[in-house]
């Protein structure tokens, strides 16, 4: 049975509060959910899930089938309204393309929300290394080339919240020392690139670069590319990638103007 989502009913005493919770019982494996197990991980009485989830079906934002409820094509629709990440990726897009076109490689383009890195896009053809990504998911910062990067190039006090918290194993090649993570976020900035070499899951390698704010200092999003650690050498590949991210950085400081 799959885990409870860390989405605690704490803030579901209202009706939105109750609507969220179920909309983020679903995990990124999940295709179908009973009524049962979303009561299970949301902890929401049975009625009230039964009563919310009606109201969002309604609403285009879950659909409902023989077997419980899924995610509607409707939250599809409202991401993509999402302002700053539609113009976001609709600038990459192309650079993105051209990227995957040197490459072809797995391409990511990240954005960072907390201690997550969120995918944005990823563009991946039938050489594409397996890896845990996948687009609207996310990652630990740490263990991602591309959340390396984003942090390197955030706030010190956004570095202290993740060197000082618990730095999750997830294989053992992960990097969970709070110093050696130090040390590669500076060498990030003095270099514009980081690297990961299956830190995230085993056989995966990847380098990433920022894309960067007029500031020069502060990272607005990432790209990366990564691929099987077998044959891809991401040392080789991080003067295109940092070059695809510098030039996203000028589009977007030119929109701006």
């Amino acid at each position: 049975m799959a885990e409870v989502p860390e989405t605690e009913v704490t803030g579901s005493d209202t009706v939105l509060g109750k609507a969220l919770a179920i909309l983020r019982a679903f995990g990124p494996a999940d295709s179908v959910l009973p009524l049962a197990e979303l009561v299970r991980r949301t902890g929401l009485a049975k009625p009230t899930v039964h009563r919310v989830a009606g109201d969002l079906v309604r609403h285009r934002l879950l659909d409902k089938t023989g077997h419980g409820y899924q995610l509607s094509g409707g939250l599809f629709e409202l991401g993509l309204r999402a302002a700053a990440e539609r113009t976001l990726l609709e600038l990459a897009m192309p650079f993105l393309q051209d990227l995957y076109e040197r490459t072809h490689e797995t391409v990511h383009l990240g954005v960072r929300e907390g201690q997550e890195v969120v995918y944005i896009a990823k563009i991946g053809g039938h050489r594409q290394a397996q890896a845990p990504s996948r687009t609207g998911g996310r990652m630990p910062l740490h263990c991602t080339a591309i959340g390396k990067v984003l942090l390197a190039y955030a706030p010190q006090e956004d570095w202290a919240a993740v060197l000082n918290g618990p730095l999750e194993r997830r294989t053992p090649r992960t990097v969970v020392a709070p110093g050696l993570l130090r040390r590669q976020l500076t060498k990030a900035v003095e270099t514009g690139v980081a690297f990961e070499h299956e830190e995230s899951s085993p056989g995966l390698v990847c380098v990433a670069a920022p894309v960067l704010k007029p500031d020069g200092t502060t990272a607005v999003a990432a790209i990366s590319v990564s691929g099987p650690a077998t044959r891809f050498k991401p040392e080789s590949h991080a003067t295109a990638v940092r070059a695809a991210a510098t030039a996203l950085g000028s589009t977007l400081a030119r929109r701006r103007r």
